[in-house]
């Protein structure tokens, strides 16, 4: 069976390529396709042991079973239907109008709102100091968008009054004093749990959304990867 697949983030630097298809035999699984890899990419090495993994846009794990045609993703760890209120998921790169995100975010009944934004760093102090120069972000776009609607789901079934939801993440490289993500969450009420809507959600978002960033700096670049292993409570 031939198996589609595409490397994001280091990944796609260690081999060289962006994506490629392999052959498997019948039954073969995630971990198959790993030792595969592993002996058509030298350079990829160790970095297999940290890679997560995804069959058709949502987690797999290594005793996933592969099927002809299955797309297959590996990455570093990390961002349908009616809704109660407004929702926005948007990957972009132009610039975010936080003005008019949450003008579209607002009911006639909306009394409350709280905003999150990321924004790039020019300096760094937390842990070993170090200047930015840019951040470059790169996203697996299918998959992000399905997490952050998975997000969305997660945040009204946590907070029911919850109204609006917006998930945005900038792509792209960016400079300092740019804003790279944005949590907005509406409600009634300030105390209907919108705070801690918005904090979920960021939270959530670099635990499962699939998007990565290269620091440049003085140093050169280097991409930057968290520690998160998804589990089978991360899927859909």
């Amino acid at each position: 069976m031939r198996i589609r697949i595409l490397y994001f983030a280091r990944f796609r630097d260690l081999t060289r390529t962006r994506e490629e298809f392999v052959d498997l035999p019948e039954g073969a699984t995630i971990a198959d396709l790993r030792t595969l890899l592993e002996q058509r990419h030298r350079d990829l090495g160790r970095a297999l042991e940290t890679a997560l993994s995804a069959v058709n846009r949502d987690f797999a794990f290594p005793d996933t079973i592969l099927k002809d045609g299955d797309e297959v993703a590996l990455f570093p760890p990390v961002s349908g239907g009616s809704q109660p209120g407004p929702t926005i998921f948007l990957l972009t790169e132009e610039a975010l109008d936080l003005n008019a995100l949450l003008a579209d975010l607002v009911l006639p009944t909306t009394g409350a709102a709280c905003v999150f934004t990321g924004v790039v760093r020019a300096r760094t102090e937390r842990g070993e100091p170090r200047e930015t120069f840019s951040l470059q972000y790169e996203a697996y776009a299918p998959m992000a968008e399905a997490k952050m609607r998975q997000v969305a789901e997660e945040i009204r079934a946590r907070w029911p009054s919850v109204e609006g939801i917006a998930i945005v993440q900038r792509i792209g490289e960016l400079e300092p004093g740019t804003p790279t993500v944005l949590i907005a969450c509406t409600a009634a009420h300030r105390d209907s749990g919108v705070f801690e809507a918005a904090r979920y959600g960021i939270d959530r978002l670099k635990e499962i959304v699939p998007v990565w960033k290269k620091e440049v700096g003085p140093a050169g670049e280097k991409w930057v990867e968290g520690t998160y292993r998804p589990g089978a409570i991360d899927t859909q």
